[in-house]
């Protein structure tokens, strides 16, 4: 099937044949008739399946010119990345189409923001936050949302944006047609769905679970984290088709740990990006890595979703991820658009189960390689990697209340303070052998 067989208008045919695009993926062809039918769309498909067009193309074909200027497609998406994006993808899909699209999204200044949506648009791309906000704070109107896209619905569980979700969810219009694209069906996403949407039509495009199949896994067995420096070194150096490299790492201080150690190795070449980075940075970083002036991104999951670059030649798991799932959304940055990819696994021992975890998902072994003979297995360790001293807790008991004497002491009779009155004449009879009187304000004695 060719885009022109489907229910398409001529603005989006043009703007299709002008991307060079002209057969749908698996999932944009499934999803296109039941979304233009109406119903709600439950969308299972890994991510780089050309999930984005697939709700697109509906829903922009059923857009309606409206005088209000107020939103009539709303996309929710986890990430500033995946709203950056996706606002691009809807620009390059309306090149002839009279519509305006605006992108809001956290850790920037509302005033911009608010600004766009009061200006007017039809098309609105938001994370969770951000967009609870606009519609608590009334700047939003959601009263002319007639259709709402969820994407990547289970990352955003992962991230804790479950409350901001409902908040949104409870004010948008009941009568909307809902979607949702999701690479897991997990028990959490099915609550939401049954709470929210009416009846969803479930459209699968591969089993949930199974790897990619241009997508060339293999996997080492390495002792500890400055023998996997080594080997991505001696693989970055030996490889010159390891052209754009995404290194996927456990936590922001490993990344930036990775980013020093590389760094000397490949000036220029090395770029890395997590949440602790400032926007600007995060977006030149990604920029850098597409056009090529990176050659290696190192990168936390959380970006796994919110990264859509072509021609990524190998995926890098530097660090197992603790969910089998986010394996496949790894992997699944290289090997799009019907190209091949590769993926590469650095396992330790303490990552066996979560080896385990992703071959059960996956219904396959993830192939291991031997170690190169000039690798340098390093005996140095991390702070992290180095064996706990525990010691040993010597629980002392209290003594027994009987044997405990009171809290209250007698003092020593010389350390006693007793009051007495003094008899100040009886005093000075003693002393002086007479009485004295005063007169006259002047001491007297008695003769």
């Amino acid at each position: 099937m060719t885009f022109d067989e489907l229910n398409l208008n001529k603005p989006l045919l043009n703007a299709l044949n002008d991307l060079g695009y002209t057969t749908p993926t698996t999932i944009q062809q499934k999803v296109f008739s039941v979304v233009m039918s109406g119903q709600d769309v439950c969308g299972i498909a890994q991510t780089g399946t050309g999930k984005t067009f697939a709700y697109l193309l509906p829903t922009l074909r059923q857009m309606q010119f409206s005088k209000d200027r107020q939103p009539q497609l709303l996309i929710i998406v986890p990430t500033r990345e995946l709203v950056v994006q996706v606002v691009d993808a809807v620009k390059k899909l309306t090149t002839y189409m009279n519509l305006t699209v605006v992108g809001v999204y956290g850790g920037v200044n509302m005033k911009a923001q608010t600004v766009e949506i009061m200006q007017g648009l039809d098309v609105l791309v938001a994370t969770p936050g951000r967009l609870a906000d606009f519609m608590l704070g009334g700047t939003l109107k959601t009263k002319g949302i007639k259709k709402l896209v969820i994407d990547e619905f289970d990352e955003m569980l992962n991230l804790g944006f479950r409350a901001q979700l409902k908040v949104v969810l409870d004010l948008l219009p009941p009568k909307r047609q809902n979607l949702l694209f999701s690479a897991t069906l997990t028990d959490d996403v099915d609550q939401l769905v049954n709470d929210y949407f009416n009846k969803p039509v479930r459209v699968e495009a591969a089993p949930m679970g199974t790897p990619l199949e241009k997508i060339d896994q293999s996997g080492y067995r390495v002792p500890n984290f400055y023998t996997k420096i080594n080997l991505l070194t001696l693989l970055l150096n030996r490889n010159a088709a390891m052209t754009k490299v995404l290194v996927f790492v456990a936590t922001k201080q490993l990344a930036d740990q990775l980013f020093e150690q590389l760094e000397s190795g490949f000036p220029d070449q090395v770029g890395v990006i997590h949440s602790n980075k400032a926007q600007n940075k995060r977006f030149e970083a990604v920029n850098n890595f597409k056009a090529g002036t990176y050659r290696i991104l190192i990168a936390t999951d959380i970006i796994a979703r919110g990264i859509d670059v072509t021609d990524v030649s190998h995926v890098v798991n530097f660090d197992l991820p603790d969910l089998p799932e986010n394996y496949i959304h790894r992997i699944g940055r290289t090997g799009r658009a019907d190209r091949e990819g590769i993926a590469v696994s650095f396992i330790t021992e303490s990552a066996r189960e979560a080896q385990e975890a992703i071959e059960q998902l996956m219904n396959q072994p993830i192939p291991m390689l031997p170690l190169p003979e000039n690798l340098v297995i390093s005996d140095e360790l991390t702070d992290d990697e180095k064996p706990k001293v525990h010691m040993k807790f010597i629980d002392v008991k209290p003594p027994k209340r009987e044997d405990v004497g009171p809290a209250f002491h007698e003092k020593s009779a010389k350390n006693q303070k007793v009051n007495v009155r003094r008899n100040i004449a009886e005093e000075k009879m003693l002393k002086y052998g007479r009485p004295i009187k005063r007169v006259g304000g002047k001491k007297k004695r008695d003769k």
